[in-house]
């Protein structure tokens, strides 16, 4: 079976999860990236994407991501369309990476964004990212230069970071210093060790 090590780590966008990644990754924890998995799924399927949504989404064989994305995080069809196409490419990908991992009989992580949207992935334990929803809106606009309208669209997009705190298996605070985050992590990785 595959994911039997697996641990999701997940959270909202702007709350620090590849920042997360990259300390479990400097501990020795091996990742999953479900975000470059799906840019690389989504060049892949270029000519799909053109058909379903355009040739003005696609430029030299690759995908115009952030064109695509104003489109998709203000169209539920055209997302559902995107989602349709991509999602059961980006799970194969997942899984059979994931297969390769779980023979090493060591825990990893699965870096998925959307783990609880999708309620795809048989994941049992979680690590939530979590900040609260007001200084996600500052660190996406700050991030992305996004307006508040395009900020606040792409946030409610998905779940809301507090039902995914509540969801979680874990918590990872990130709404403090860097340092903070170092400590919540340390104390997360410990657990992990001893499961």
């Amino acid at each position: 079976m595959s994911f039997k090590y697996a641990i999701a780590l997940t959270g909202g966008i702007a709350t620090g999860k590849s920042t997360v990644a990259n300390i479990f990754k400097d501990y020795g924890f091996e990742i999953i990236d479900a975000d470059k998995i799906a840019h690389c799924m989504l060049d892949s399927q270029h000519e799909k994407i053109a058909e379903l949504f355009g040739e003005a989404y696609v430029e030299d064989g690759k995908v115009m991501r952030k064109k695509l994305g104003t489109l998709i995080f203000g169209d539920t069809d055209a997302k559902a369309k995107l989602e349709a196409l991509l999602h059961p490419l980006i799970y194969d990908e997942i899984e059979r990476e994931a297969r390769l991992l779980d023979a090493k009989e060591k825990h990893y992580l699965v870096d998925i964004p959307l783990f609880f949207e999708t309620n795809r992935y048989p994941i049992k334990e979680s690590i939530v990212v979590y900040v609260p929803k007001a200084l996600q809106l500052e660190r996406l606009i700050k991030r992305d230069g996004s307006s508040n309208i395009e900020a606040q669209r792409r946030i409610e997009s998905q779940m809301n970071i507090e039902q995914k705190r509540e969801k979680a298996s874990y918590v990872i605070d990130n709404s403090k210093t860097l340092k903070n985050l170092q400590l919540e992590c340390d104390r997360v990785r410990d657990i992990l060790l001893n499961i």
